[in-house]
């Protein structure tokens, strides 16, 4: 993970002036990244194009908006007047983009709806200290948003996998302990050293010990733990990997210390899966991004692109504790030590303190980690690996919602979601080349079953398996459709006798697959240490789209800055409550049982998340998931109440 988060940004002209209010138009076009790099030396920077078409844009619903048009300003004093002229411009681009959309130009509409906000956000004007400015701004935001989710409400757009925090943010920032190191605790690993193969430098000293001291404690214990059963996940294809690329075996253990092995971590400045890659690292080794797919969280592709980088980085400082260094500060913070110093020697510049402070801790607690990990029951580590993924790769050239899929193949859903963790929705992208992952049996069963429903059905379709004595009016009301529209699409007779085992096509009504279909504002106020891309990860926005809604410039944000973030919000009322609340007393009891026993209720407030609220109770996000199961369902609110139990004694 990079540490340093700034650097130089591209910028390819007007264009690429995304709208925050249509990132989904935006992705389903596909984008073109840099290709992944094999030579060594440093790459051409890589444009990304987040509206570049790869083909014809794909066939959407266009919906009517009928008395939903956008009320703007017509009248002004004068057309000579600075703001009122602005105004007209604005309108004149706004209208131009809602013709656009109705016709079906969603690329055209994009455009000029980018060209709207931009005639507001750069005219030089103080959009939030005109009032006029403020509710045309604020009016277009709502309505294109408005259009956005109408176009798609078939898939469930909105729906994203919850992250888990990264434990390198937790290790990173340990104070080692200043008592010395048990004498037992150093020949351990001085043993390990001589009786261990190893095609990384083993170093043993005060640094690395006393990390090999904290993977001792129970709380240390229970990262390296994790980190050793889900390394049987991915270690083959991993170990492959670096074989290919002609690197070390011993960098595994980089993936292991950053995210032990989980896809889905996010670390607080928002670097993502098995390797950490912040967002303009990995555009840079072709690693894309979109509303749909991310794929930093692609196990084989982001250990490529992390292969290379360090190859890459070996290249440049001909050290391996300087390249495991410059992969976590960033090249330009090594190299500038190298500079005061005159020393091209971690060790040294770890003692002269020129690094940044996670960097100093980063290469010990790689090292310790490859101690234990290389002989873990030495040290009393006993896991059994998880077994390897496997699983078969099909062609899925049309967005399919993977319940759809799970339900075709008998399996569920979060079996399908693990095997794909890049996924961020529960649609797969509008890309000719994407490839889906099944588990390892199950292409053929797909195949034929996919056969059976239309391509335009793909995402606005289900599949229900006949249990014995169900009725054509029971599966349409668990469905909230109607029985002659599961007639219809089955060519059956509403009086047809059901057989159990079969299955039925389950047209989705629009609306139906997605409560999320709203956004709402809310104010978040910047910590120390938040960036755009930090930010943005944490709500599931754009870093553009973040920057656009509060008229950022750069990439820092002061601490304390008041943000608006425009995200994902449920109807409100019977589904917030619904989700929120227990279904009957007897849960309510149960409910207030265990909260008075091992935990407590947490009131969400604005702008908060799962990972805040985690860190806050030195809990885990995944522990707040597990013991609230309306989060496996939606996204956090304000106002829900969260039950939070105690982490065990001496975690």
């Amino acid at each position: 993970m990079e540490a340093q988060r700034g650097g130089r940004r591209v910028r390819a002209g007007r264009i690429l002036l995304v709208i925050p209010v249509l990132p989904l138009v935006l992705v389903l076009f596909g984008c073109e990244t840099g290709k992944n790099r094999r030579a060594a030396t440093p790459p051409p920077q890589a444009v990304v194009l987040p509206g570049q078409a790869n083909g014809e844009p794909p066939p959407l619903p266009i919906p009517q908006f009928r008395g939903a048009s956008l009320l703007l300003f017509t009248a002004y004093v004068s057309p000579s007047h600075p703001t009122e002229e602005l105004i007209r411009r604005v309108e004149e681009a706004y209208r131009s983009g809602e013709q656009s959309y109705h016709a079906g130009h969603l690329e055209k509409a994009r455009r000029e709806f980018d060209r709207a906000l931009d005639l507001l956000l750069l005219s030089g004007q103080d959009v939030r200290q005109d009032e006029r400015l403020e509710k045309l701004f604020d009016r277009i935001v709502e309505q294109v948003r408005a259009f956005e989710v109408a176009a798609f409400r078939e898939g469930d757009g909105f729906t994203e996998q919850a992250p888990t925090p990264a434990p390198i943010d937790e290790v990173a920032e340990i104070e080692p302990p200043e008592a010395p190191v048990d004498p037992q605790l150093e020949r351990q690993a001085s043993s390990t050293m001589q009786s261990v193969a190893h095609d990384l430098p083993l170093t043993l000293n005060e640094q690395v010990l006393s990390f090999i001291n904290f993977f001792q404690t129970s709380r240390g214990r229970a990262i390296i733990s994790r980190g050793l059963e889900k390394a049987g996940r991915y270690r083959g294809m991993i170990e492959r990997v670096l074989r290919e690329e002609g690197l070390p075996q011993d960098l595994i253990y980089l993936a292991q210390a950053e995210s032990a092995f989980e896809p889905y971590a996010l670390s607080r400045m928002g670097a993502k899966g098995l390797w950490q890659f912040m967002a303009y690292r990995a555009r840079q080794y072709g690693l894309m991004r979109t509303w749909w797919v991310d794929e930093r969280q692609d196990p084989e592709k982001s250990t490529r692109a992390a292969a290379r980088h360090l190859r890459d980085l070996y290249h440049q400082f001909g050290d391996w504790y300087l390249a495991i260094a410059a992969y976590n500060s960033g090249p330009g913070a090594v190299q500038r030590g190298i500079e005061r110093t005159g020393y091209a020697d971690f060790w040294e510049l770890l003692r002269r303190r020129v690094l940044p402070r996670e960097t100093e801790n980063y290469v010990p607690i790689i090292l310790a980690v490859a101690f234990i990990a290389k002989d873990p029951g030495r040290y009393g580590v006993d896991v059994a690996p998880e077994p390897p993924v496997r699983f078969e790769r099909v062609a899925v050239p049309k967005p399919i919602d993977l319940r759809l899929v799970a339900e075709m193949i008998d399996v569920d859903v979060q079996t399908i979601r693990r095997l794909n963790p890049e996924l961020l929705r529960l649609v797969t992208p509008h890309q000719p080349d994407f490839e889906l992952k099944l588990p390892s049996g199950t292409t053929q069963k797909f195949l034929a079953e996919i056969a059976t429903v239309p391509e335009d059905k793909w995402v606005s379709s289900r599949k229900h398996r006949i249990e014995p004595g169900e009725t054509l009016g029971g599966i349409a009301k668990l469905y909230r459709t109607k029985p002659g529209a599961i007639a219809d699409v089955n060519g059956i007779q509403l009086t047809a006798a059901l057989r159990p085992g079969d299955k039925l096509i389950i047209p989705v009504a629009p609306g139906r697959q997605d409560l999320a279909q709203k956004r709402r504002a809310i104010t978040y106020r910047a910590r120390r240490g938040d960036t755009v891309d930090s930010v943005a990860e944490q709500f599931s926005v754009t870093p553009r789209e973040l920057r656009r809604w509060n008229r950022l410039r750069g990439w820092a944000i002061p601490r304390g800055k008041r943000l608006r973030v425009y995200v994902p919000a449920f109807p409100e009322g019977e589904h917030a409550a619904r989700a929120a609340k227990p279904r009957n007393s007897s849960n309510t009891k149960k409910q207030s049982e265990l909260v008075n026993s091992s935990g407590v209720v947490h009131k969400v407030k604005a702008g908060e998340t799962l990972w805040s609220i985690a860190s806050s109770y030195h809990t885990t996000v995944g522990a707040l998931t597990r013991a609230n199961s309306f989060l496996a369902s939606r996204s956090l609110q304000a106002g829900d109440r969260l039950i939070v139990h105690a982490p065990r004694r001496g975690q």
